[in-house]
């Protein structure tokens, strides 16, 4: 199976997941469906909570909901292949279902982040100018915010999936991962890449770089005035409601600033394989959990879904 010019839709790609032992294929399959089905569940219940309970239509929780949706979705396009393809002898995916699967991927992962930005927002003007907080962060507002957030992530992967699109592939078509992502698919073209890493490099550090810097000038702005709280007890309520995203910021840019940022060259298989099953699988999986546990809110949230569910 040989990929030409530019790749012809007929031929595709081997996935060769997150181990070739035989052996560890079923226990990785039950792990990771185990996972799965864990966030699938986690995340409706923070998105039912949230539609049922008229105190959690709020800004903060608006963009809670859609960021769950969003991890739904996310690791829909990952997971299931992977785990199909634990599963099966052949491990392939087509060159189209490659190029579609990246392009959700990115897509979803950049919405990911400026939902993140967006959230982080909400924080900075909730502490930081509470008496405008009902005008800076009204519906409409929020709606925008989430639009813009949808808009650039999809323009975003359009962007490089029709980069990718152009590359040569002659010899090897083993992806060296569990989906088809930028760097391992560049590894593998004939084509001169350089140019294309110069671009998705520099597209990369517009497209992440901006919600991240967004989130830190957000909490330095935070912490400022948080300092300037007179009482502990007001700076630990201030901080309080800040814990469970910082949390989340820290899982994913940690990881994604880990695999994203440096040169092909340092690439490394079992390392970035590692870095993102942190923030393909195990993030989405924990944010019900990160933002439920410690919430109040969202605790009597979800009291109040089992109740309705119970009656």
């Amino acid at each position: 199976m040989e990929l030409k010019n530019q790749s012809s839709s007929t031929s595709g790609f081997i996935l060769l997941g997150l181990s070739s032992n035989p052996h560890l294929q079923k226990p990785l399959f039950a792990i990771f469906l185990s996972m799965y089905l864990v966030t699938l569940v986690g995340n409706m219940l923070i998105i039912l909570a949230i539609r049922s309970d008229s105190r959690l239509h709020t800004p903060m929780y608006f963009f809670l909901s859609n960021l769950s949706f969003m991890d739904i979705c996310f690791t829909t396009v990952i997971v299931p292949k992977m785990l199909a393809n634990l599963l099966s002898e052949t491990k392939g995916i087509s060159y189209v279902g490659c190029l579609v699967q990246m392009y959700f991927f990115m897509a979803l992962a950049n919405t990911d982040s400026y939902l993140l930005a967006s959230m982080a927002i909400d924080r900075l003007v909730a502490i930081c100018n509470p008496l405008h907080y009902d005008v800076a962060m009204r519906p409409r507002r929020c709606l925008l915010m989430l639009l813009g957030s949808c808009t650039i992530s999809h323009l975003h992967a359009l962007f490089r999936v029709l980069l990718m699109s152009r590359l040569s592939f002659c010899a090897s078509h083993v992806i060296k991962h569990f989906f088809c992502d930028t760097q391992p698919v560049l590894k593998l073209s004939c084509s001169d890449t350089s140019s294309s890493q110069i671009v998705v490099m520099t597209e990369t550090l517009a497209v992440i770089v901006t919600p991240f810097l967004c989130i830190l000038f957000s909490y330095l702005r935070i912490i400022v005035t948080v300092f300037r709280i007179p009482s502990a007890a007001g700076k630990w309520k201030a901080f309080s409601t800040c814990g469970s995203h910082l949390t989340v910021v820290i899982l994913f840019y940690g990881s994604v600033i880990y695999v994203y940022f440096r040169p092909l060259s340092m690439y490394s298989v079992v390392k970035d394989r590692v870095a993102t099953v942190m923030y393909t699988v195990v993030t989405p999986m924990l944010n019900p959990f990160i933002y439920s546990l410690r919430n109040k809110d969202m605790k009597r949230g979800l009291r109040k879904l089992r109740d309705r569910i119970h009656s």
